[in-house]
């Protein structure tokens, strides 16, 4: 499989909310709309977002951007409403943006289902 075309997925029980989320606050380009999944393309990886009756969210992330500057596109998602999370770790700040030993960057939203996903900047 290390030379085929990776796919993401990630639930919700409610298609209207999920499209407007995806596409209108993460910005990814909605393809095609299928009776069971959105299918969006982020940055030429295909997200289908299944749609299913019931869900019961993960604890940990789901799915996870890599950003070149976490502080902007953490700014650019607050403007739209995105709230993040708050872990109380050491090393996280006011902003949710917690920081590794290793300089590594992360901030954690949740979509309209409470699906866990990630801003992460790696250090250079």
């Amino acid at each position: 499989m290390h030379n085929a075309k990776l796919m993401s997925f990630v639930s919700t029980t409610n298609p209207d909310k999920a499209r407007t989320f995806y596409r209108d606050v993460l910005g990814l380009t909605l393809i095609t709309e299928e009776p069971l999944a959105l299918v969006f393309d982020a940055a030429g990886v295909m997200l289908r977002v299944s749609v299913v009756k019931e869900l019961t969210p993960q604890p940990f992330t789901v799915l996870g951007w890599q950003v070149p500057d976490i502080r902007t596109s953490l700014n650019e998602l607050k403007a739209k409403g995105v709230i993040f999370e708050q872990y109380g770790f050491p090393g996280q700040d006011a902003d949710g943006i917690w920081t590794t030993l290793d300089g590594t960057r992360v901030a954690w939203f949740k979509d309209p289902d409470s699906n866990l996903l990630s801003l992460t900047q790696f250090p250079e």
